[in-house]
């Protein structure tokens, strides 16, 4: 067990992303958009660079914790605490995927409409004096990605969850071409399962053909050191 936990960073750094990746390019595939919160949207990527962050940072304190399975639980808790003291500090987030500005902006102007009557844009933003409640869409128009960031310093739990359930409702009504940006996902990410998968082999093949074969050694050889 000792062996297996001190090698699981040189492949298992990889094959988070790998996935994390293939998924963003089925998402990006799709002919309608994807809504989810910015809890979600945050939580996935720091599942995806768990790995990385094992194999890296953290790995500075893992000697101090030991190579037991206590010491990488502590360390998976440390960095999941990281992840959620981000998750806390960060405004209320939803992120539209596989649309771009132009197209998102008549869904959102209808449903704030539908929302509070009295509703008012400045540019980007809008403001719901009925509702308690004020967002910002923000677009990343070479990526076909849309966030919608709750701002201000009072924000209605209540209005930005209905908020959040009428844009999802209004999303998957509407088509829109895949993006060209699925395909380079979905590339990239099978390369670096790939590469993840071969990894593991040859640490499989390795410590079969050498059991006495130290885990410090087996690191050496895979980064080249």
């Amino acid at each position: 067990m000792e062996t297996f936990l001190d090698t699981l960073p040189l492949w298992c750094a990889l094959l988070p992303l790998g996935i994390y990746l293939v998924a963003l390019g089925a998402i990006h595939r799709r002919r309608r958009p994807l809504v989810i919160s910015g809890t979600w949207d945050a939580v996935l990527l720091g599942g995806s660079l768990t790995g990385l962050a094992l194999a890296g940072p953290l790995a500075l304190v893992r000697p101090a914790l030991g190579n037991s399975l206590w010491g990488w639980l502590m360390v998976l808790l440390l960095f999941g605490l990281i992840v959620a003291l981000c998750v806390l500090v960060s405004r209320p987030r939803l992120v539209v995927y596989n649309m771009t500005v132009d197209q998102f902006r008549p869904l959102m102007s209808e449903v704030v409409s539908a929302l509070d009557s009295g509703a008012r844009w400045a540019g980007e933003s809008a403001a719901l004096p009925n509702r308690g409640l004020q967002v910002h869409i923000d677009g990343n128009g070479a990526m076909r990605s849309v966030s919608v960031v709750a701002v201000g310093e009072r924000t209605s739990h209540e209005a930005w969850a209905e908020l959040a359930r009428r844009l999802r409702q209004g999303s998957g009504r509407l088509r829109v071409r895949s993006s060209p940006w699925g395909p380079v996902f979905a590339g990239i990410g099978c390369l670096v399962i790939a590469v993840a998968v071969w990894s593991a082999w040859q640490t499989v093949v390795d410590q079969a053909a050498d059991p006495k074969e130290t885990s410090d050694a087996a690191a050496r050889r895979f980064v080249g050191t």
